[in-house]
């Protein structure tokens, strides 16, 4: 905010605005990283005091939305004073390839999309389909899933076929397994449901796919960020993913993974600038020479840069803390929470399974002496932010935590279930 305010009063004093190529953009002075001579709950504590998060009340919905670290938030403030002070916006190449080596993806991969959702549209109605086709999804999908599939079923006949989600990832193998016949064309569940936080074994289901001719297209709406996510050893033909949840980055941002042996088999049915590799209408007839060779075919018209430069401060944030260390620590989270649901014993149901394969950074559970809405309502006014679970007709309270938790925390927030 400080370098907004320093650059406005500057225009009201009539001083004039230095040239993009020198201008030196202020910012205000953000807490250290912690050292890493740091380690357990010492580290996280000070890594906690990179979220301008607020204090006042526990944060324990990270499944809807992963606030921001003051080092996105300031790449971005930086990027939008420039494009505005300059006039000129550019393209997001530069950050595409940044994003993809993240993932470890070629950049020709990797297309920037606005929500997951979006990125399951491309998915649902890119696929070559007729009447008859069907498509495997569970019971337990996010409106975001369930939504484009349901459409395509309505305007061209596929079949959707669901599963309810078991509790071990060999149940839901063997599930999957089950709906598979000849007209099966494509399995589109999540990497991890929206509902109890289930984790499925998507590299196991994208290889059983990957043998009998049937396309992956993974809803990933809570697998980047989580996991040390390794696209190409899933397997998987397409990956929707965001940035706004456990990626830690702004709203509005998320990617498709186009597999590059699979580009072909998604047809692009929304185009725009740059998605092409030549046209003419002053010919007669109209010429289109066809599309890019590439995922970027999908991310059609013109890209916010601000936006896509906040998307790779999130990326160097995981990066600098180390993939593999994030989710070693939010599986740390989870399994104190979950051992201390399960010592509250009678008073509630735990909708997440107990297999650890099986869960990663959300917990779902049910209270049994009272309404889910009202427990929900009671954990709100005590300063617990937590999500109500009414997807799938599951009914039941939805914890999610993220690096910026912490354990006392969770004890906090037992303690008041204990005494709901």
């Amino acid at each position: 905010m400080r370098s907004r305010r320093s650059f406005i009063q500057k225009l009201g004093l009539g001083m004039a605005i230095p040239s993009i190529s020198g201008f030196d953009f202020p910012s205000p002075a953000l807490p250290s990283f912690p050292k890493s001579t740091l380690e357990g709950e010492e580290y996280w504590s000070e890594l906690r005091k990179q979220f301008p998060l607020t204090a006042d009340r526990i944060y324990l919905n990270n499944g809807t939305f992963g606030p921001a670290p003051f080092s996105v938030l300031q790449a971005m403030e930086a990027s939008n004073l420039k494009i505005n002070t300059s006039g000129e916006y550019g393209n997001s190449d530069q950050e595409r390839i940044k994003l993809a080596e993240f993932f470890g993806i070629k950049p020709t991969e990797f297309s920037i999309t606005h929500n997951t959702t979006e990125g399951i549209n491309i998915m649902a109605f890119g696929v070559p389909m007729k009447a008859g086709d069907e498509v495997i999804l569970t019971t337990h999908e996010h409106a975001g899933n369930a939504l484009p599939w349901l459409n395509r079923a309505k305007l061209d006949g596929i079949v959707l076929r669901t599963f309810e989600p078991k509790s071990t990832q060999t149940e839901n193998l063997t599930e999957i397994q089950k709906l598979i016949n000849p007209r099966t064309k494509v399995i589109a569940i999540p990497h991890v449901t929206c509902t109890t936080g289930l984790v499925f074994p998507i590299k196991e289901i994208c290889d059983m796919a990957r043998k009998t001719g049937i396309l992956t297209a993974i809803d990933g709406a809570h697998g980047a960020g989580t996991f040390d996510l390794d696209l190409y050893d899933l397997g998987c033909d397409f990956y929707a993913g965001c940035f706004h949840k456990w990626m830690l980055g702004p709203s509005g941002t998320a990617f498709l993974f186009v597999k590059e042996e699979s580009l072909e088999k998604l047809k692009p049915v929304m185009i725009g600038g740059h998605s092409d590799i030549g046209w003419d209408l002053t010919v007669n007839p109209p010429e289109f020479k066809g599309y890019v060779p590439s995922a970027r075919r999908f991310d059609y018209g013109t890209q916010s840069k601000t936006l896509a430069v906040g998307m790779v401060a999130a990326a160097d944030f995981h990066t600098q803390i180390g993939k593999e260390k994030i989710e070693v620590r939010v599986r740390e989270l989870n399994q104190y929470l979950f051992e201390g649901l399960q010592q509250l014993g009678s008073k509630l149901e735990i909708l997440t399974p107990e297999e650890k394969e099986s869960r990663i950074a959300v917990l779902s559970f049910r209270p049994k002496n009272m309404d889910f809405t009202a427990c929900g309502a009671e954990l709100g006014k005590a300063g617990f932010r937590v999500r109500l679970v009414h997807e799938g007709k599951v009914n039941a309270v939805r914890v999610s935590t993220h690096i910026y938790n912490n354990k006392k925390e969770l004890d906090a927030f037992l303690n008041k279930l204990d005494r709901t």
